[in-house]
């Protein structure tokens, strides 16, 4: 058939985004689009913007421009975070034809039928207030693992976050229908799942579109254990205030959840953590790193941190990298604060200037890289499984442990979505781990 209609996506932003992207493509497909690479020729492209940081409106403009050198008739869709927040802008950028908010997004095919660029960009973009429904979605971006999405929104309020804004209420996938989901996902031959949502330890909230919780995330995690054919199950982030003993105790003793956790911290000193309007203090954080290494002492564990908030003195980063430092803990995602729109945190006082901010990001990436090669060093010797990825990358194939070491090793095609045993046996020259294999 000539002419089938071709569709390409381009995701900016977090593991959820991607997850969404994967439904709102499927959906496509199921009307009969053919899904092409963003990189060819396509009729329409469809673009999931970000709002986390600056730079996601700079990125959205290149994309754009992308999607129009390749096909300048090309019908242009924004949807996503920075849609909701922004329409108007991202509707006024040149060739931009739909810009869809929270709720309409996987209704998107409903407003493709007129293929014809418009002379402005449409928006339609709900009051955030009616993104009180729950869409599930899942991502299957390479053969290896999968994104599940089991919640979405945020009820929390910190003072630097525009996701309450762009994504709505807390709310929750129903338990059967994430299991469901986990069952078509593992009938993919997919090794390993990841749980993706704005809150996930908020889980079973909103469940019925109403604020009791049906299910806890504890269920959540022992449902999913349950499930048959999926290797590896990940939490992928999730709130010190929410992450539970019992939940820690679980994933220690649990079939296929593995020991990583990533769990946002944003500052190390108390005064700064209240300004946020963070749900807990840096004891409660040291607590849980503390019962994590207790019951799994060779667990992965990531930090989120924010550097230059409005009010952050010198004394204030120097707490955070002191308490840091300090904690055991495996790698640092560092992120420089950014204004944004609707937020408290915009008119506060102290405004930390551009060049310090930057300062404090590297000093804090300087830690990482340290934290992360201490940790690789203390599996050195160990014995763990690994999940082969598929790409050859320059005569190697990569994957990670349970515990989120990367690992290489010489590329061989038979390795590809595989686990295997393996001993950790040294530190390679990039930083990634090299194996002798024992099965």
């Amino acid at each position: 058939m000539e002419n089938t209609k071709k569709v390409a996506f381009y995701t900016l932003g977090c593991k959820l985004n991607f997850s969404e992207t994967s439904t709102i493509a499927r959906d496509f497909q199921n009307e009969g689009f053919e899904r092409v690479d963003f990189e060819e020729p396509a009729d329409i492209y469809v673009i999931n913007t970000c709002s986390v940081t600056e730079n996601a409106d700079k990125q959205f403009k290149q994309v754009v421009k992308k999607a129009l050198q390749r096909n300048q008739k090309a019908f242009v869709a924004a949807v996503g975070c920075y849609a909701q927040l922004k329409p108007e802008e991202l509707a006024a950028v040149d060739g931009v034809d739909l810009v869809l908010g929270a709720t309409e997004k996987f209704k998107i095919t409903d407003y493709i039928n007129d293929l014809s660029k418009n002379e402005q960009g449409e928006v339609h973009s709900c009051e955030i207030e009616d993104a009180d429904f729950y869409v599930g979605s899942y991502s299957i971006g390479d053969r290896t693992r999968a994104f599940l999405k089991v919640q979405d929104g945020c009820d929390y309020k910190c003072t630097y976050c525009t996701i309450p804004l762009a994504r709505g209420i807390s709310r929750s996938d129903a338990l059967e229908n994430v299991l469901k989901n986990a069952k078509e996902i593992s009938a993919q031959n997919i090794k390993e799942i990841v749980l993706t949502g704005v809150n996930i330890g908020d889980y079973g909230k909103g469940e019925f579109g109403n604020k009791k919780h049906e299910h806890t995330f504890l269920e959540l995690v022992q449902a999913l254990d349950n499930v048959e054919g999926i290797e590896r199950l990940r939490i992928s982030s999730i709130e010190p205030n929410l992450l539970k003993n019992e939940t820690i105790a679980f994933v220690a003793q649990s079939k296929t959840f593995v020991p990583h956790f990533h769990i946002p911290l944003q500052s190390g000193s108390n005064d700064i953590l209240k300004k946020m309007k963070r749900r807990y203090l840096r004891e409660l954080y040291v607590d849980r790193v503390n019962q994590i290494r207790e019951v799994m002492p060779h667990a992965c564990i990531g930090v989120d941190v924010i550097v230059g908030f409005p009010g952050e003195t010198d004394a204030h980063f120097l707490e955070t990298y002191h308490f840091l430092h300090e904690l055991d803990i495996s790698y640092l995602h560092v992120f420089t604060y950014s204004e944004r729109d609707n937020t408290e945190a915009i008119s506060m006082e102290g405004v930390v200037p551009m060049n310090v901010r930057s300062k404090r990001s590297k000093m804090l990436r300087g830690l990482s890289v340290k934290k992360r090669r201490a940790f690789y060093e203390s599996q050195i010797g160990t014995t763990r499984t690994v999940l082969f990825e598929g790409e050859n990358k320059e005569g190697y194939i990569y994957g990670f442990t349970e515990n989120y070491v990367k690992i290489k090793t010489p590329w061989n095609p038979e390795l590809v979505n595989t686990l295997h045993q393996v001993t950790l046996t040294h530190i390679d020259e990039d930083g990634s781990v090299r194996v002798g294999f024992i099965n």
